[in-house]
């Protein structure tokens, strides 16, 4: 990896600032002891971060072509700091920066050291592995206490407690409307906010369940439904559009060439698709029965979830009414997907008065235990298993895990001369995954996003029954011995 100087004005869709990257052993120093560390950018050939909404805390790895023994000389065991800034050119904004500097207080760790191999004589390559300074005050503390009040102060309390968590970052969280008393049982602290984040409910809106996790801009703790809206449930801004074009570089109707580049996709795949109702069936996002078992008066109450009856209580990526799956019937009975609670069965434990409180597992009314644990799953599911969107595109910083973007992407029908977007895959995504990759010579994103809704609702007229006619009125039996 080249020299780059740092630039005040952006050349090219995918520059990028990187002075330098540093390699600190577990004296403080590099090998040329001067209590500065070792600048490894000239033997870098390829620096990758790792952010998630499903990972509690960032990762990345570093490829290094090596022709000094750095790896002996310095030496590397695996308590190594590597400390490095990267931005976008012109930007001058906290947020829009990549600081993983020791000046910022939050370098990133080293921990592995993987695929050594001799590439040549006197040159090797390898990778090293490294995550933030809380994935590894994670693994190394554990939670044993009791918390009372909202579930979004406990988050707080443990993400900052100096014997635990630890952290010096910023948390971004969404108040939550329940409360309650838990005692968390000497769990990691990453394990017990994943325990609170099942528990808690949005105070906004009727979305049930939370995540927990970090991004290049600090950790968040925030509902399912709050990726989509604002606070007061309005439509989230869009951070990006993305479109699939092809980069004309001498297209005359192109006003600003390196807006045009950003925005343009070089390639893209979809993952999967809402439509694999098998799975999602069985995993209850359509229908799901909870029998909740009340410990405390020996009672139990079934509650049906139904997809289609609860879809609008919650916002959706696309907006209200464009569910991935119409309520018209898919057999001979005239039954639709979510009516069939049956597709998945859960007992759920639950008791009143397990902390002197009239409430259930959620802190609020005990009778509403079982549709509340169904509407969590299906909103879980609607977004890891909804319509997944793999974007490479030019770097970004700014772009963090959880915003929202565009994908314009035009239909494929011969007939559309107009270029009219595609009625299911276009329109708004939630970023779930990137993949900030550093090379060079760019710097680009491997972006995977979802939506749980398509772009244009479905038809639904004149669908009133199952649309495959019976020949039969019923099953019929043969012996074969008859045969």
């Amino acid at each position: 990896m080249s020299d780059t100087s740092q630039k005040d004005t952006i050349e090219f869709a995918g520059d990028y600032n990187l002075s330098e990257i540093v390699l600190h052993n577990h004296e403080g120093e590099g090998v040329t002891s001067d209590k500065k560390g070792h600048d490894i950018k000239k033997v870098t050939h390829e620096l990758n971060i790792y952010e998630s909404i499903y990972k509690n805390a960032m990762t990345g790895s570093i490829v290094i072509t090596d022709t000094t023994n750095l790896i002996g000389n310095l030496p590397i065991q695996g308590t190594e700091t590597l400390s490095f800034t990267v931005s976008t050119p012109g930007t001058s904004k906290t947020e829009h920066i990549i600081d993983a500097s020791q000046k910022s207080g939050h370098p990133f760790h080293v921990y592995k050291l993987t695929n050594k191999r001799q590439m040549s004589e006197g040159m090797q390559m390898y990778t090293l592995h490294f995550g933030s300074r809380e994935f590894f005050r994670n693994i190394r503390t554990r939670v044993s206490k009791a918390y009372s009040g909202r579930f979004d102060q406990m988050v707080a309390s443990i993400f900052g407690d100096k014997k635990y968590l630890d952290s010096r970052k910023q948390l971004n969280f969404q108040k939550t409307r329940n409360q309650d008393k838990i005692v968390i049982p000497n769990l990691h602290p990453f394990n017990a906010i994943n325990m609170l984040c099942s528990k808690s409910l949005a105070d906004d809106s009727k979305s049930a369940g939370y995540h927990f996790y970090e991004t290049t801009k600090g950790f968040h703790f925030r509902s399912f439904e709050s990726l989509m809206v604002t606070y007061n449930l309005q439509t989230r801004p869009v951070k990006q559009i993305f479109r699939y074009v092809p980069q004309n570089v001498d297209d005359p109707e192109v006003d600003n060439k390196i807006l045009h580049d950003l925005q343009s996709v070089e390639s893209y795949k979809f993952i999967n698709n809402f439509h694999d109702t098998a799975m999602n069936t069985l995993m209850g996002t359509y229908g799901h029965r909870v029998l909740t078992h009340n410990i405390f008066d020996k009672s139990y109450d079934i509650a049906d979830y139904d997809y289609h009856k609860y879809y609008n209580d919650t916002k959706h990526a696309d907006g209200q009414s464009k569910p991935a799956v119409v309520s018209t019937p898919v057999d001979y009975d005239n039954l639709s997907v979510g009516e069939y609670a049956e597709s998945r069965i859960s007992v759920q434990p639950t008791t009143r008065f397990l902390h002197n409180e009239d409430n259930g597992i959620f802190g609020t009314d005990v009778k509403d235990d079982g549709i509340t644990e169904a509407a969590r799953i299906s909103q879980l599911n609607q977004i890891v298993n909804g319509t997944k969107l793999q974007l490479v595109v030019k770097g970004q910083t700014y772009i963090e895990a959880g915003d929202v973007i565009e994908f314009q992407l035009r239909g494929v029908d011969h007939t559309n001369k107009l270029g009219n977007p595609d009625p299911q895959y276009a329109g708004r995504y939630i970023i779930t995954r990137i993949r900030h990759r550093i090379t060079s010579n760019d710097y680009k994103m491997i972006l995977e996003c979802t939506k749980d809704s398509v772009f244009k609702s479905f038809a639904t007229q004149n669908l009133k029954s199952f649309p495959i006619s019976a020949s039969k009125e019923s099953a019929t039996f043969q012996d074969i011995n008859n045969i």
